[in-house]
């Protein structure tokens, strides 16, 4: 016995040796022979870009770059693409227009050729994938028909997209008149003196956030408020996970980060299911609202199941409504407040376009309460959303990713490779728009986005091809509307204490706010 001793615990020492050396082995498989084959695949054809780095690749300059940008504010100039994406531009300035950087371990091609871009967006050779993030935390923030690929985003296609018909977006009008017109008397008792400084961004963010909860939920923003709060410290707990390097387990460690992150996804998940569950009793009962989201699509996904025996794979679980609901919070609030921001602050930069607005919207509104009718009449207004959100695209970049082999123009793409559109650059390219690309000319657009672009997909603020937001039509209505009622009210100015400073976190924000000088007409 005493003598087996000594044999077992070298054969656990043998056993333990061979595991370390094979996980030794696939880490160095996955971070430095992987990154060095994907390299010279792409240097063979002629793709130029900056060397791999173990672990990192080039996120340690990402970061330190970031972190240069937002130190002080710029200059008022709508030439905003090397404070926001100065890696991205500093990459493409000095490997070309198809070259490529390190996301880590992983090769992120940039593609600026608008050809090239319809390619990948629309799957004409194959198919491009949205890529699946190597940090399982960042699923907690928001997932839902943005993140599903093939048969699961079909399906959820099919299941939301009666919610969001213009004769359903008609029907939802109301509440969005009803949170704007809280916002103007809001803003109308800070400026009965005749003019004050206010920093709209708050309010903005609060306004949409209002209107995505009535619209939505069929409650009021003070109901909502914990769940907004809640995914905004979610966003930025999550994109300090992104930009850190994660090996695999780290999630599991009780750190504070960690531990907060799942906190607020358990809270916010409690919420949004004891609402769905009074909805569904409601529905019931024949006492609930028919003309919120939330209602439209659980009756979508009950006429999706209903009298069918595999009910569970042709329709939504509850957990699956929680993320749509989760994106509806998320992606309802940020793209419409970020473009509300950015075309208050563009109109204090060029008064002459915000007369040439409210001009439009005296004449087809007077002092009356908008409508839907009139919303749609409202060209100048809509030529003046469309430059912005040229200039101040609301998501930077977009990303798909090659899981498998994927011919791309003329270079051939092996599976893990990044593919990344950089919006924000297609949006100031030289070549595309013009030696006036950085000013201000909202008549770019007189004559609809085809004319502006040539037909090319040079302009894709809400994506572009099968998987375009399905909510922007919802986003423009709503924009339209509280634009219109406070070019009713207001005229407006830049305060002397704005300081200029776009930066992403997830969207495009001010910085240190959008303070204006509010005046009541």
């Amino acid at each position: 016995m005493e003598e087996t001793m000594p044999h077992l615990g070298l054969i656990f020492l043998g056993i333990c040796s061979v595991v370390v050396i094979y996980w030794v082995w696939r880490l160095l498989i996955w971070a430095w022979w992987t990154p060095r084959k994907l390299d010279r695949c792409l240097r063979q054809q002629g793709l130029k870009g900056t060397p791999p780095k173990f672990l990192y690749g080039d996120l340690k300059e990402f970061v330190s770059l970031e972190r240069q940008a937002k130190a002080k504010p710029m200059n008022l100039s709508h030439n905003i693409v090397q404070r926001v994406i100065p890696l991205t531009r500093q990459t493409v300035e000095k490997y070309g227009p198809l070259s490529f950087n390190w996301f880590g371990v992983a090769p992120r091609v940039y593609v600026l050729d608008p050809e090239l871009i319809r390619d990948v967006l629309s799957n004409k050779f194959g198919h491009f994938s949205k890529p699946k993030s190597s940090n399982p935390l960042t699923k907690l923030l928001v997932q839902g028909l943005v993140t599903y690929e093939g048969e699961k985003w079909a399906k959820h296609r099919r299941i939301i997209n009666p919610a969001f018909h213009l004769e359903k977006l008609k029907m939802m009008v109301p509440a969005i008149y009803d949170s704007c017109s809280e916002l103007v008397e809001k803003w109308e008792k800070l400026v009965s003196n005749g003019s004050c400084e206010v920093d709209v961004w708050p309010d903005l963010q609060n306004l949409t956030g209002d209107v995505i909860s009535r619209t939505a939920f069929g409650s009021n923003y003070k109901q909502g408020q914990r769940i907004f709060q809640l995914q905004t410290e979610q966003a930025g707990l999550i994109i300090q996970a992104a930009l850190s390097l994660y090996l695999p387990g780290f999630r599991f460690l009780p750190t504070k980060r960690n531990k907060r992150i799942v906190e607020i996804d358990r809270e916010i998940k409690v919420l949004l299911r004891d609402m769905i569950h009074k909805r569904e009793k409601a529905m019931g009962i024949g006492e609930a609202p028919q003309d919120d989201l939330l209602g439209l699509l659980l009756e979508s996904n009950m006429k999706e199941t209903q009298g069918k025996e595999d009910f569970k794979s042709l329709g939504m679980t509850i957990d699956e409504v929680i993320e749509e609901c989760k994106l509806f919070y998320f992606a309802g609030q940020e793209t419409t407040s970020t473009l509300l921001v950015w075309t208050m602050i563009v109109l204090s930069l060029h008064p002459e376009w915000q007369a040439r607005a409210r001009e439009e919207v005296l004449q087809v509104f007077g002092k009356n309460k908008p409508d839907i009718d009139g919303i749609n009449q409202l060209k100048t207004v809509t030529m003046i959303f469309y430059e912005v959100l040229r200039l101040y695209s609301p998501v930077a970049m977009l990303t798909r990713y090659t899981y498998k082999e994927m011919k791309l123009g003329d270079v051939t793409l092996p599976p893990g490779v990044q593919i990344a559109l950089p919006m924000l650059l297609v949006h100031h390219d030289h070549d595309i728009w013009g030696e006036d690309v950085e000013e201000f000319k909202p008549e770019r657009f007189s004559g609809g986005i085809a004319k502006a672009t040539k037909n090319q997909v040079a302009f894709f603020p809400f994506g572009w091809g099968p998987r375009i937001c399905i909510g922007q039509n919802f986003a423009i209505i709503e924009a339209k509307m509280a634009l219109a009622m406070i070019l009713q009210c207001f005229s407006f100015e830049l305060s002397s204490t704005y300081a200029h400073a776009p930066h992403t976190v997830i969207t495009l924000k001010p910085q240190h706010g959008a303070q204006l000088i509010l005046h009541k007409l």
